[in-house]
Order: C-alpha cells, then structure tokens, then sequence
C-alpha cells in the first residue's frame, strides 16, 4: 500500500514538471507532436530509473562511506552522462531497432534536470533502494504523462483559432498553466 501511495503521489500530486518545475525545457520543446512527446517520455523513464539505481548506490556504497558527500551534484551529473551515453553505445550495438526508436531523445536527456531532480531527491527524502526505484518509475510516467497531455493539447490549439497575439508560446505557456492547476485538484488525494 506504501509503494501504491507513493506512486499516485509522484505521478498526480507532485508532479516532476507541474508540480517541482523540473524537466520544463523538453517539456515545452519537445511537446509540439504526441508521436514525439511519448518517444521522449519513454526514453526518460528508461534513463531515469538507471541512474536513480546507479546515482543511489554511488551515494551509500561511495560517498558517504567516504565523506565525500559534498561531491554529490558533481558526481550525479558525471555518473548521468556517462549512462546515456553508455546507454546509447549499448543499444546501438544491441538493439538498433530501439536505439532508432529512441533516436535523438537519449543525448537531450542528458540535459534534462528532472533525471538530475530525481536523483537527488531520492537521497534527501532518504528513501531504501525498492522505494527509490519506484519513486523514479512513477516521477518518469508523471513525466510521460505530462508531455503528452500537453502535446495533445497543442495539437488541438493548432486546429483551432488562437488569437494572433497569443500563437505559439505564449498560448503554450497558458495552456501549461492550466493544465498545471488541474494537476492542483490531485492534492488532497494522497499525502506523504
């Protein structure tokens, strides 16, 4: 039940990019196509959860034996570049038909803070392991959902009539906001 609480928590209440504001970049640039919004959103949640594992054990089985806790935010970015791009080389090699599919959503995850959030978050909240990983599982499908929502919607603003003066970002930047406060009525849902 605590893992269940946890998940609706992460993907409704607290939303990554809704809610924390985090991954807002490929949020509004990659938001334009649903096709696209997916393909993105699965690719994070594919990296997301490698590196909230990876990030975790760096911090418990390295840095805090060693006192080196200070070198957190350095050591993550590192340890998540180097993962996407291993990642990348892997299914290259592996599987190309998935390394097509994910196409150029692997290198801009790399610049995507919500991976970096994540992980850091999981060490502050001092979550175990199974609970790091399901946080991560549900933050990325929050994720997910977000982007594709809003794709959705922007695909639809571009079939109606928008005024002039609010096409493009500015309407986009509207539409997030409500779609944002509608995230809001999720609040009371579940607490933790």
């Amino acid at each position: 039940m605590e893992y269940l609480k946890l998940f609706v928590f992460a993907v409704f209440v607290s939303n990554v990019v809704l809610s924390q504001f985090l991954g807002i970049c490929p949020f509004l640039g990659v938001s334009t196509k649903v096709s696209t919004a997916s393909g993105m959103g699965m690719a994070v949640v594919f990296v997301m959860v490698i590196a909230t594992l990876v990030t975790f054990l760096i911090q418990h089985c390295i840095l805090d034996p060693l006192g080196l806790g200070f070198l957190q935010t350095i050591m993550f970015i590192l340890v998540i570049a180097a993962l996407v791009q291993m990642v990348e080389i892997i299914l290259k090699k592996i599987s190309p038909s998935l390394y097509q599919a994910l196409g150029v959503f692997l290198p801009l995850i790399t610049t995507n803070c919500a991976v970096l959030g994540v992980a850091i978050l999981v060490i502050q909240k001092d979550f175990n392991l199974l609970q790091g990983l399901v946080y991560s599982i549900s933050i990325a499908l929050g994720f997910t959902l977000a982007l594709v929502l809003f794709a959705g919607i922007r695909e639809h603003l571009e079939l109606v009539g928008v005024p002039k003066g609010v096409k493009g970002t500015p309407i986009a930047l509207i539409s997030a906001g409500i779609l944002a406060m509608a995230f809001m009525g999720f609040a009371g849902l579940v607490k933790i």
